[in-house]
């Protein structure tokens, strides 16, 4: 029996919903997907290996889950049970090793094989009590549109993401990818730095979606737009065009997300994956509703951590360009982890 909540932001309303789930089907490929009314799709960041033919490291997990869903209901936040309680066991990559992959990652752009690149660091925890009340203390803490929780036999996924992917309603598609984040909204409009790297990554996304829009249907419809949370502030920027092409031909051409890779595509990937010490499984994917009429809403799981039993994994990284300081980037890593890990603090 599996589980699915999901902040209202996804039906176009506020607090939290649980969709009732019928049966949950976990694939290697997208081309095995066949949707059957609304359903709930996962992808791993893994699936980048066959988008893009690069080889990465692999979660054990599935790499695609698709729950077929029926109903959603509202559901209280008063059904969150005893507070839980996370124990920090350690970061895949230490303050010292993060700096030192910054550091490497400016060679790399000094060399011209790379513009930006997304790098990021696993964070484990021991759990105790339940995931879902770790998911509802999460959401109370920083309401965001995008966040779920999903939880099977196997595994459970938590995510708080204020990132839109991709909303695809009959013809016109639609990404906001964020890059720019602070504690200061001011420092986010006035950065040059923030300014650019936010540019680069709406540039992708235009390139990404022109791929399979309609030709000179694609125009980015805002730029440099500040979003206000409750612990952070962030930046996003909106392309749209016009498709008539099917959700597998979307991923394939899009996936995954350039937000959380870097320019070009291919080549911040295949460095990531030499940096990265460890898989990110869900995080860096996409998740969100699908319909059987070919719309949907996927959200790029930043923010997101998954886990088996008491043992979980919570994920945050910055995007690096030329003239980022590697110490102020590994403080914006941590600044992203606040709302989920002082939850009672």
């Amino acid at each position: 029996m599996a589980t699915l909540l999901l902040s209202g932001g996804w039906i176009s309303s506020e607090g939290i919903y649980e969709a009732k789930v019928k049966e949950v089907h976990f694939l290697k490929n997208i081309d095995d997907l066949e949707i059957y009314g609304r359903g709930f799709l996962l992808i791993a960041y893994d699936y980048g290996t066959s988008t893009l033919g690069v080889p990465l490291k692999t979660s054990p997990l599935p790499c695609i889950v698709y729950a077929e869903l029926d109903e959603v209901v509202p559901y209280s936040l008063n059904e969150r049970g005893a507070d839980p309680q996370l124990e920090l066991l350690g970061f895949s990559l230490s303050r010292e090793e993060f700096i030192e992959g910054v550091r490497r990652i400016k060679d790399y752009i000094a060399k011209g094989d790379v513009y930006q690149i997304n790098l990021s660091s696993r964070i484990d925890f021991r759990l105790k009590g339940s995931p879902r009340s770790l998911f509802l203390e999460f959401f109370t803490r920083q309401p965001v549109p995008f966040g779920f929780f999903l939880e099977t036999e196997n595994f459970y996924v938590i995510s708080g993401s204020m990132e839109l992917f991709l909303k695809k309603e009959g013809n016109l598609l639609r990404s906001s990818p964020i890059k720019g984040t602070s504690r200061d909204p001011r420092l986010l409009v006035e950065s040059p730095k923030e300014r650019a790297e936010n540019l680069m990554i709406t540039d992708m996304m235009r390139n990404d979606i022109g791929r399979v829009a309609e030709i000179g249907s694609v125009r980015v419809e805002e730029l440099f737009k500040v979003s206000p949370y409750k612990t952070l502030y962030q930046m996003h920027s909106t392309v749209v065009g016009r498709t008539n092409k099917s959700l597998r031909e979307i991923i394939k051409a899009t996936f995954p997300p350039a937000s959380v890779t870097g320019a070009p595509k291919r080549r911040a990937v295949e460095i990531i994956d030499e940096l990265e010490p460890h898989a990110r499984g869900y995080y860096c994917g996409v998740g969100g509703l699908v319909e059987e009429n070919g719309n949907f809403t996927l959200s790029v799981l930043i923010r997101t951590a998954y886990g088996v039993e008491d043992n979980l994994s919570y994920f945050a990284g910055c995007g690096i360009v030329w003239d980022s300081d590697p110490v102020r980037e590994w403080e914006e890593l941590l600044l992203k982890t606040k709302a989920f890990y002082k939850l009672r603090g």
